[in-house]
């Protein structure tokens, strides 16, 4: 493995530095909103582009592209420098914004947002770094506090600005936003972060990162495609689930031997780092493959309009915040947190037991209890298993173990809606079979909803309702297996603890 020095931050007085922060908040919020700001439009986008069964990938191909790029973004940095990667990732990020603008298709669109995820994942990890550069280490946790309440925020913020946007402007504006406070920002970062010339010499492993995209990419068509588009006995379904497999042994074989592996498998023998990392695989597929399909519940079988169907997912919000900083409150006391992934996976499987028992009838108090409680239960894990896996593994490899732990839970991501959106598009066909409407079965927008008689706007809300409950019961399943993980894990006091170089 190539050396390289454990060099001080760079210096920056408080000025730039308040203009470094304030930057990259605004990029990795931007980033972060991508993620979610489309659930809302949804329904809008599908009846304007057509095909509905591609619904799920408008979101799975963001989450897949930057998870799969996340891991990379790392060493291109010390290659070639924060500053210089950072501007890339900005570029693909804003050109993708752009593009997903102007799409008049729904390929298009996928295709646009799969370029503004490979920008975005390079500002999830980047944002790390950069404060690794310009803030000293007993400073640190502070600021990163500060982007992980952006990540809270934005899971919620994200879909009410999407409801906003498409009923005052059109869908396209929920993209074009990206541009002007995207370049504002990194004109901000370019200003206040000088270069600091400095370069340490890697070896880049390419191959890890290919067949790592290639099996990440075949799992998520393969959950996505098969039983829907192709039969899962077809040559097409076989076919991906063989590549997936033959490009994990692959990764797996090169990693190995690699000088400096994208993943070391050195991490796996730690159980604090491969436990947590099954937590937020298992938290990942909860959060993003049910708040997903929620705006669709709240828009078409409760026909309320986008802007209320954002603002009726605050309260998750609110749960994530509240939990989020009692987790961190008693961790800082105690210096424990073993228990505290057991508590959160406890409120996951409360709130899916009750979004499992929704009706289109069901009251808005009733709804805001059932998300209320998957917020608790996510402030109590994100926010946990970084901090533990932070704790537990040598400080050289910190920022990698970060990356792979924030990589498990964009998979769990991006196959759970993949396999989600596959699910409910095939029940809901099936519950409304012979029964057109627009562009055909299923393919409206709540503007059009409203425009029917009662008896059919009922009709279509069971339909969805009956569609989206075995979600919440597979989602509350995966909580449960959450909670067993969480027994496994082994606890690391966090009080005064240095982790020794080599351990």
């Amino acid at each position: 493995m190539s050396t390289q020095s454990q060099s001080a931050p760079a210096p920056a007085d408080a000025p730039n530095l308040r203009l470094i922060i304030g930057s990259i908040g605004v990029l990795l919020l931007l980033a972060a909103l991508d993620q979610t700001i489309v659930s809302t439009a949804l329904p809008t986008i599908v009846a304007d582009l057509g095909g509905l069964e591609h619904l799920s990938w408008v979101v799975t191909a963001y989450i897949l592209a930057s998870t799969v790029v996340a891991p990379l973004y790392g060493k291109l940095g010390d290659l070639y420098g924060r500053r210089n990667t950072v501007f890339v990732s900005v570029g693909l990020f804003l050109l993708g914004s752009a593009l997903c603008g102007i799409a008049s298709n729904m390929t298009f669109l996928i295709l646009a947002r799969a370029l503004q995820g490979l920008g975005g994942g390079g500002l999830f990890v980047l944002a790390l770094s950069v404060i690794g550069e310009v803030i000293p280490p007993k400073d640190r946790g502070k600021t990163q506090g500060i982007f992980a309440a952006v990540f809270s925020v934005s899971s919620v913020i994200g879909p009410l600005l999407g409801g906003w946007f498409v009923e005052v402007f059109s869908w396209h504006w929920i993209f074009y936003i990206n541009i002007p406070f995207g370049a504002l920002a990194v004109a901000g970062f370019a200003y206040a972060f000088k270069p600091t010339g400095r370069r340490v010499k890697h070896k880049i492993d390419w191959w890890g990162a290919a067949f790592l995209s290639t099996t990440l990419a075949g799992m998520t068509l393969f959950t996505s495609l098969g039983g829907q588009t192709f039969a899962w006995d077809s040559v097409q379904i076989i076919g991906l689930a063989a590549v997936s497999l033959v490009s994990l042994v692959a990764f797996i074989w090169v990693e190995a031997r690699a000088e400096e592996p994208i993943l070391p498998l050195g991490l796996f023998k730690k159980n604090v780092f491969w436990v947590t990392s099954v937590i937020g695989f298992i938290a990942g597929a909860v959060m993003f493959g049910s708040i997903t399909f929620l705006p669709i519940y709240l828009q078409i079988a409760k026909g309320v309009t986008p802007t209320v169907s954002g603002l009726m997912l605050v309260p998750m919000t609110f749960g994530i915040l509240f939990s989020s900083a009692i987790a961190g409150r008693s961790m800082g006391k105690s210096g424990k947190y073993r228990w505290i992934p057991i508590v959160g996976m406890s409120a996951l499987i409360i709130g899916m037991a009750l979004l499992s028992q929704i009706t289109a009838d069901s009251s808005t108090a009733y709804f805001a209890l059932c998300i209320v409680f998957v917020g608790l239960g996510m402030g109590c894990i994100f926010p946990v298993v970084t901090t533990a896996v932070q704790n537990a593994v040598p400080m050289e490899v910190i920022g990698t173990a970060t990356a792979a732990g924030l990589m498990f839970r964009q998979v769990g991501g991006s196959l759970a809606v993949a396999a989600f959106g596959a699910l409910f598009s095939a029940r809901l066909a099936s519950q409304m079979e012979g029964f057109a409407m627009g562009n055909g079965g299923g393919e409206f927008s709540p503007a059009a909803l409203r425009n029917l008689p009662d008896n059919v706007k009922a009709l279509v809300g069971d339909a969805v309702v009956n569609a989206i409950h075995p979600i919440f019961w597979i989602a509350g399943g995966l909580a449960f297996i959450g909670i067993l993980f969480s027994l496994l894990l082994e606890e690391i006091p966090l009080i005064n603890r240095q982790v020794p170089k080599g351990e």
